[in-house]
């Protein structure tokens, strides 16, 4: 179900694509949160071989974002980005949800 509260920048799909490809996979990169992490919850992507019925789902420059019904309500109208910059290169999530966060962007707090 493609869910309009759910984006994957051009960024974040062309970096998808280019680890898919090498891996041989599609290009589906699923988002979920786990508990855990400095500040409560954390990000975990993977790359997915399909999405599942109940997940949601963005797409961009033929990359498909997809997030599980569980997590998709501590993710609701969230942006996954990829950025460069002097400190590394990772995939980040805005995630309007969040009311805190740690400095590595990788855990939140609701």
């Amino acid at each position: 179900m493609t869910t309009p509260n759910l984006a994957i920048t051009p960024a974040a799909a062309s970096r998808v694509a280019a680890i898919a490809a090498r891996q041989g996979k599609a290009a589906i990169l699923r988002l979920s949160v786990d508990g855990g992490g400095c500040s409560g919850f954390q990000y975990k992507f993977g790359l997915a071989d399909a999405a599942d019925a109940d997940d949601s789902t963005a797409e961009c420059d033929g990359v498909t974002l997809v997030v599980d019904s569980v997590s998709l309500d501590l993710v609701q109208g969230a942006r996954v980005d990829f950025v460069e910059s002097l400190g590394g290169a990772a995939f980040r999530v805005d995630n309007p949800q969040a009311a805190s966060g740690c400095g590595c962007g990788s855990s939140f707090a609701i």
